[in-house]
């Protein structure tokens, strides 16, 4: 991931910038702009922007636009991920991302951005760990860059050493989203479970954590019964996770972070029977009065009536879908399951481990035939 120059702009101009390489010339960027709102004219958006041999890989939050220039064949999908991170920990600092937070913290960001990069490659990236050495506060910028934590040297980079608590816990929070469309015959279109496992770690020392799911390629892997079992797509983890031992073994062995962090996420791709239906009456009453009758399931009834202008509209009227938010506690839709959390430590302290299960709406939607 080869990243020359760093730019936070506005539709104004450049707030701020830092240049790794010096290879791209800095008034590149003039032509970023203009591009842009060429291919916004056009309808045309593109995530990448060239200029001659100068490609622009940018995002955009709230009202500014964060861009990467690199003349070399970089690796997109890693340089949009650094994007996300820068703001990610910008967020963390000023809690809300946005021009004036920018010029209010000119020389902590050139401190970010100096740490989160070297010669175009990605360094420490982890807001917490940031955070013991890089301050709001000048006095302290001054006084910490002559002792940087020595996590960021470490081969455990996202945990500080020394870390003691009273009360040696871990909370696990598995959360799953369902993503649902049916149609007005009741058929299910599309559907899938986008899954994470979040973890809340109160523990002392460098302890190693063994999590088990009842994970189907593992089952196979040792022979055991397959009965209760889920197949995991797309599985993302945290950088804590040893990779190579969950590829030899699907074992998910790691020294957590302090604190709250999502450990994995993953999709399961299946046919999910909807859990909450819902059906919607509408009558019209003339051009002033509208009745409106919902119904889900055995439990609830809503009937609404609207009074309304004198509007006649010949045109033919939109029939959005229903959008169904819910959350449903003790329970997850496809099954998985915490089967085992070892908690390896070695002063040899006892620790709790608690699971909680939740599901979800996320994009459920049910269409009409009104």
């Amino acid at each position: 991931c080869l990243i020359y120059c760093i730019k936070v702009l506005t539709l104004v101009g450049v707030l701020i910038c830092r240049n790794y390489k010096g290879d791209v010339d800095m008034a590149e960027i003039d032509h970023f702009l203009p591009l842009l709102m060429q291919q916004e004219e056009e309808g045309l958006m593109c995530p990448v922007i060239s200029h001659g041999s100068v490609h622009f890989m940018w995002i955009k939050h709230s009202n500014l636009y964060l861009v990467a220039t690199t003349n070399k064949n970089s690796n997109a999908s890693l340089v949009y991920s650094f994007l996300y991170k820068l703001v990610e920990v910008f967020t963390e600092y000023f809690k809300e991302l946005e021009e004036e937070s920018i010029q209010d913290n000119f020389v902590v960001v050139y401190e970010l951005l100096d740490e989160l990069m070297d010669f175009g490659f990605p360094q420490t990236t982890d807001s917490k760990i940031l955070q013991e050495y890089i301050t709001q506060e000048g006095n302290k910028l001054e006084v910490a860059k002559t002792k940087v934590p020595t996590t960021v040297t470490n081969a455990v980079s996202w945990r500080s050493e020394g870390i003691k608590y009273k009360k040696n816990e871990v909370f696990i929070d598995v959360i799953e989203s369902i993503n649902v469309l049916v149609n007005a015959n009741g058929s299910v279109m599309s559907s899938d479970i986008v899954g994470s496992i979040k973890l809340k770690t109160m523990l002392s020392g460098m302890p190693e954590l063994r999590l088990g799911l009842n994970d189907r390629v593992l089952f196979a892997l040792t022979g055991r019964d397959k009965g209760k079992t889920v197949t995991m797509e797309d599985v993302k983890f945290h950088q804590c996770v040893r990779l190579s031992r969950f590829e030899s073994d699907r074992t998910i062995s790691f020294i957590p972070p302090d604190g709250e962090s999502e450990l994995m996420s993953y999709r399961i791709n299946t046919q999910v029977k909807p859990l909450i239906w819902i059906e919607s009456v509408i009558e019209k009453f003339s051009h002033s009065r509208v009745e409106i009758m919902v119904k889900g399931g055995k439990e609830f009834l809503m009937r609404a009536h609207f009074g309304l202008p004198s509007v006649e509209n010949d045109e033919m009227e939109g029939k959005p879908p229903i959008t169904v938010k819910f959350e449903i506690p003790y329970f997850t839709v496809s099954g998985i399951q915490v089967r085992y959390m070892k908690i390896i430590e070695k002063s040899g302290y006892q620790a709790l481990p608690w699971v909680r299960y939740i599901t979800q709406s996320g994009d459920y939607q049910l269409r009409t035939n009104i």
